[in-house]
């Protein structure tokens, strides 16, 4: 079996709920640093001092505990480089089902066997399982927290006891979500006490800069530096390192967004309420709802309607379930009032 990313339409126009990104765009701010890039600073690699140092405090981490990635996506393929170039076909990746394709996507490109373990019935992190299914070949363990799609939360004894009992093994825990849900690693004495534990993050999400393509990776220093070892040299673009500075110190714009995530999961839960349909209540900035036989239907009325949101039936366990992106409160009226309309 092969994996890989599901790509999926990225319309010109409409209400795009389907990517998780931010509804509101980036931080002026933003704009005006890149707008202030010169010529040759286009010409030449970047420096990346000013930019390290500033997502470190950010993050509240140290600069050797830090390494900014292309997105996410490449701090994923990094530790799946590490965790598995020296295995020779014999290692394993666990991955919690229904989860990101890029981390069974990887840990096969890296000629690591994928072995999924679904969550619970009511998406609960199955704790027993995984940790059955961890072995002497487990090379690379993928723990979401928040989950994506189901936006459910990893309780923090689950992830330790993972990390004790893998303790041969890098435990990535991606947070990409966290911004949303209140608690991160960064900084929890895990970290220091389980040094095969990273966590990786995204500014994708709060910070709305998904096509700047800026993500981190965090944990131990010498963790750290066997990642950086293999990371391409220059993966941050030169607008990525002149944005996040900026994005980072307008925290006001930061807190709106966030804020607006907030409120916008509560309409959608009153809203499904309202309409009869099943939810999950979510510490990400997304809603998965299921539509009990209807869920394609209803995702292509929607997308008809300029409104577009994620199909997630053929994840495990979600047959008939659409995500639905929380941003902009006026946005997810917007939702609310296309998805009463078809149904």
């Amino acid at each position: 079996m092969s994996y890989e990313y599901e790509r999926v339409a990225t319309p010109a126009n409409g209400l795009r709920l389907h990517l998780n990104e931010n509804t509101a765009g980036c931080s002026p701010a933003v704009i005006d640093a890149i707008r202030g890039l010169t010529r040759e600073q286009i010409a030449e690699y970047p420096d990346y001092e000013a930019v390290n140092a500033a997502a470190a405090a950010r993050l509240h981490t140290s600069a050797d505990s830090l390494l900014l990635t292309n997105g996410l996506d490449e701090g994923i393929l990094v530790a799946s480089m590490v965790a598995l170039r020296a295995t020779r076909g014999d290692g394993e990746g666990i991955v919690v089902v229904p989860a990101f394709d890029m981390y069974a996507a990887c840990t096969d490109a890296l000629g690591g066997r994928v072995i999924q373990v679904p969550l619970g019935e009511e998406f609960e992190f199955p704790l027993e399982p995984v940790l059955r299914a961890i072995t002497d070949r487990t090379r690379i363990v993928w723990l979401t927290n928040p989950n994506n799609p189901t936006g459910q939360s990893i309780p923090r004894e689950a992830i330790a006891r993972v990390a004790a009992t893998a303790g041969h093994a890098i435990v990535f825990v991606d947070e990409a979500y966290a911004d949303f849900g209140g608690t991160t690693l960064i900084g929890d004495a895990l970290l220091r006490q389980q040094p095969n534990v990273i966590v990786g993050r995204t500014f994708a999400k709060a910070y709305g800069l998904a096509g700047i393509r800026a993500g981190a990776v965090i944990g131990d220093p010498a963790t750290i530096a066997s990642l950086r070892r293999v990371a391409p040299p220059y993966g941050l673009n030169v607008c990525a390192a002149a944005a996040l500075p900026p994005a980072f110190h307008d925290r006001a714009y930061y807190d709106w967004y966030v804020d607006q995530v907030a409120q916008s999961r509560e309409m959608l839960y009153a809203g499904f309420d309202r309409l009869g349909v099943r939810f999950w209540k979510s510490d990400a900035n997304f809603v998965l709802a299921n539509f009990e036989g209807r869920g394609s239907a209803i995702a292509s009325a929607l997308a008809a309607r300029g409104v577009h949101v994620r199909d997630r039936s053929n994840d495990p366990g979600c047959a008939d379930c659409l995500r639905v992106t929380a941003g902009v409160a006026d946005h997810t009226g917007q939702f609310l009032a296309a998805l009463e309309a078809v149904l």
